[in-house]
């Protein structure tokens, strides 16, 4: 066990139907103490596994899930193989009976073997779930995903949206680690990714401080907390956080949403394409580039452009829907040649 001596703050006091905008707008993670404890799905995990299974299968859509599936060996560990060209599981399309029967088989065994259901969208895959199991985030419009699976250990990663991620069957152990700590987290590939996002190479279980020493001062930094049922974690945008599911069912769903609108995209792909186009210019060239990002990206000022009448700024002005739909169009005949 890692010793991580701060704990997540947490709330008491907030209901799914009535969630502030102080807490929803937070840029520390913080624990919602039984926001979803009156949801049917955690009344029936907290009588079993196998009762909350039976009420999750009830929202059966029938349609193939996406999988990831691996060895006793594993131990749960979502991650590469051992030298990084790969994955330590496979994908399999299951559906969702074939997952619960599994996941039942393989309960009370202490070595299972992994089966691990992730991000998959609530409304197309349970339709029905959300009429009784929900959060209520205003105008957020948020994506919301479910989780499942058995034992599982999922990689410190950051993610783009705000998150709050609600444990609805088993129980859940969060590491949470400020956006500053990059460096210590030692990140793995940019573009082979087990579920999309880069992640820490190191094994939370068994850290390797000869091969990750900076992993030490990652760990001042960090912050943990266990979930049960009923029980929803707040994750900041691009927070690190390690996740591990306790139990031999475990159900989690989430709420992701972006403070700013989906039509200007990720900035993820903004990292690659500059990977792409300025990483291995000369270090003079480099230097030029980093003041043209602040100056238009990083720290833009409404003087700098006030010479530019304003019909004329083009993507200087505030992007709007159809402008983004341009700039995205111009981009992809430009990345084709």
């Amino acid at each position: 066990m890692l010793d991580i001596n701060s704990q997540v703050k947490e709330i008491l006091d907030c209901r799914p139907d009535a969630i502030s905008d102080e807490v929803l707008s937070s840029n520390q993670p913080l624990v919602l103490r039984g926001l979803a404890s009156s949801w049917p799905m955690v009344t029936a995990a907290e009588h079993s596994g196998a009762r909350a299974a039976e009420y999750l299968s009830n929202f059966d859509s029938g349609k193939p899930l996406t999988a990831m599936v691996g060895n006793a060996e594993m131990a749960g560990r979502i991650f590469y193989n051992s030298d990084l060209s790969g994955f330590n599981f496979e994908y399999q399309r299951l559906r969702l009976a074939e997952v619960l029967e599994q996941l039942s088989s393989n309960a009370g065994n202490s070595a299972p073997s992994t089966l691990y259901v992730g991000s998959t969208n609530v409304d197309h895959w349970l339709p029905g779930f959300r009429q009784h199991n929900d959060l209520n985030l205003g105008e957020r419009n948020p994506v919301v995903s479910v989780w499942v699976g058995n034992r599982s250990r999922i990689a410190a990663h950051y993610d783009f949206p705000t998150n709050i991620a609600c444990s609805v069957a088993g129980r859940r152990r969060f590491i949470l680690f400020p956006p500053d700590q990059l460096d210590n987290l030692y990140i793995g590939p940019l573009d082979v990714t087990p579920a999309g996002q880069p992640i820490s190479l190191v094994d939370f279980n068994a850290p390797d401080y000869q091969r990750y020493p900076k992993f030490r001062q990652a760990l001042q930094s960090a912050q943990t907390v266990e979930l049960a049922p009923g029980d929803a974690i707040l994750i900041p945008s691009m927070w690190w956080h390690h996740v591990e599911a306790l139990d031999d069912f475990n159900v989690l769903v989430n709420y992701w949403w972006r403070s700013t609108p989906h039509y200007l995209g990720g900035p993820l792909n903004v990292l690659q394409h500059a990977i792409l186009g300025l990483r291995d210019l000369p270090e003079e060239q480099r230097e030029v580039w980093k003041q043209l990002f602040d100056h238009y990206v990083f720290s833009p000022d409404a003087e700098s452009i006030k010479h530019i009448p304003e019909h004329a700024r083009g993507v200087l002005n505030p992007i709007d829907a159809e402008t983004a739909k341009q700039l995205r169009s111009m981009l992809a005949q430009k990345l084709n040649h």
